[in-house]
């Protein structure tokens, strides 16, 4: 039997990821992409006469989530 009393085992506690951090950069990457996701989306809906499947609120947002994961990771 093994005796804790004199050496416990040490436990750390588990820190969460930077999250506060995350979002920050998120939003600023979110707006840094958004004039040019729209500019690009009337340029395109301009040259083919018809509205393009993703409007530009989701392409900017898909460019901050590709994006912010690899600053964090760098």
């Amino acid at each position: 039997m093994t005796d804790f009393t004199t050496d416990a085992p040490v436990l750390r506690a588990r820190t969460a990821p930077p999250k506060r951090e995350y979002y920050a950069y998120f939003g600023l990457i979110f707006l840094a992409t958004l004039p040019l996701c729209i500019l690009t989306w009337v340029l395109s809906a301009a040259r083919r006469m018809e509205m393009p499947a993703k409007g530009p609120f989701a392409k900017a947002w898909t460019q901050a989530r590709i994006i912010t994961p690899q600053i964090f990771s760098a």
